[in-house]
């Protein structure tokens, strides 16, 4: 992770699954309007995903500690690292709001068959869609149930559920398990897979597709939605309604609530509107037919092959810096490097001069692929400091990373990637 806003709005996650059949979850969420929508968000979604795809009898197991008073079994084992950011989950609330989520479930569901991937995508929709939800209840609970008005210099806490819901942030989750993947997406956040030819060159797969105005389906799905007398004002400026650039993101009610919803935060919550930016403060204009914006999010399907050799996530930070297939070329060539630096099993006949030439060969392919140990470092250093031939020039990295938080806004994006090795027991 490389922050570009003073703070940073990007955050990650990655966990294993701990009930029903487990599994493994990555993501990366590229917040706007501020970071408190993407902290809740990568916060909560694994648990909504956990409860979306556990077998009815294990929700009814966690319903009887809850209703007995006992602990409740731990859904997720978090993969943290030490520098990622401490943040509230929300507390009792967000507690409450997964409870009720789960005991839907319970009321409203027949076990269904465990077999067919489909279950699982619909799992995925399901929980993505059940998080925006609630995250607008919360908000709209907490407007109802705040009977002053705030004072000017007050801030609401990055935690405050109508901050929460004021900002937003784009998704993007690959849940793995029993060799199949499947990405969840929701904005211009990507995942690209890095496959390897039989001939050892390297394929970029996408498994997402970007949801802006470059897409021509999903621009005509926005437009499609609306009047035709909103031709011109849903979208204005590749925007949507002129101001904010994925059509699909987690919160962001000022594209979802009413007029008369939105009126009444800008009225009354001056605490909250002074601790987002300056476009969230007011209603947007040509604001007549919401909601304009979706938490419906695209999930691709794909059977991982020994031909698969890894996964990068990454939020758009980095895409707008390098190409997919730049990408993967890079981390495949540090992959192979790392590789090609295992020990050496000498085979029948090999002579000391002989070993001696290989490993000098070996040596000189790669030098230049092992800067970094870490594939997102490489990628990292790369992408800012790139010299227009495949290396890192020192200059324009160190300019690049000394950048006033006041300037670097204006040349990179916050930055997130993280990379998932595939058919790599070694690693």
């Amino acid at each position: 992770m490389l922050p570009s806003n003073h703070p940073g709005e990007d955050r990650r996650s990655s966990a294993t699954c701990l009930p029903g059949r487990g599994g493994l979850l990555f993501g990366v969420f590229d917040g706007h309007a501020g970071a408190a929508c993407a902290d809740a968000v990568s916060q909560r979604l694994f648990y909504y995903i956990t409860v979306a795809t556990l077998p009815l009898r294990m929700l009814a197991e966690l319903e009887r500690a809850v209703e007995e008073d006992r602990p409740v079994p731990p859904l997720l084992e978090w993969h943290k690292h030490p520098q990622d950011h401490s943040c509230p989950d929300g507390g009792a609330d967000s507690f409450h709001s997964l409870r009720n989520y789960w005991q839907e479930r319970l009321q409203g569901e027949e076990e269904e068959e465990e077999q067919d991937g489909d279950r699982l995508s619909s799992a995925l929709v399901n929980a993505f869609r059940r998080l925006d939800y609630d995250l607008s209840v919360e908000a709209q609970v907490h407007l109802s149930s705040s009977r002053r008005v705030s004072l000017p210099g007050e801030t609401a806490p990055l935690s405050c559920p109508l901050r929460v819901a004021l900002s937003g942030c784009t998704a993007c989750v690959a849940h793995i398990s029993n060799g199949i993947l499947h990405v969840s997406n929701l904005g211009d956040s990507r995942a690209v897979l890095g496959v390897q030819d039989p001939d050892g060159r390297w394929s970029a797969v996408s498994l997402t597709n970007d949801h802006n105005a470059e897409n021509p389906d999903e621009l005509q799905r926005i437009l499609g939605e609306h009047p035709p007398s909103e031709l011109r004002t849903a979208v204005r400026h590749d925007r949507l309604l002129g101001l904010l650039l994925p059509f699909r993101a987690f919160g962001d009610v000022r594209f979802k609530w009413s007029p008369e919803m939105l009126s009444r935060v800008y009225e009354t919550r001056l605490d909250v509107l002074s601790a987002v930016s300056d476009a969230v403060r007011t209603l947007p204009p040509h604001y007549l037919t919401p909601p304009y914006l979706s938490a419906l999010p695209e999930v691709t399907r794909h059977r991982i092959t020994p031909a698969d050799k890894f996964l990068v996530l990454a939020t758009d930070g980095l895409w707008e810096l390098m190409h997919r297939q730049t990408v993967v070329q890079m981390v495949g060539q540090q992959l192979t490097g790392l590789q090609q630096q295992r020990p050496i099993i000498p085979g029948v006949g090999a002579t000391l001069g002989g070993l001696q030439r290989f490993l000098l060969e070996r040596k000189g392919r790669v030098l230049s692929v092992l800067e970094d140990l870490n594939a997102t470092t490489h990628l990292l250093r790369h992408a800012l400091g790139d010299d227009g031939y495949g290396a890192v020039a020192p200059n324009r990295l160190t300019k690049m990373l000394s950048l006033p938080a006041d300037l670097a806004r204006r040349y990179r994006d916050d930055i997130t990637i993280t990379v998932v090795h595939l058919n790599e027991p070694d690693l």
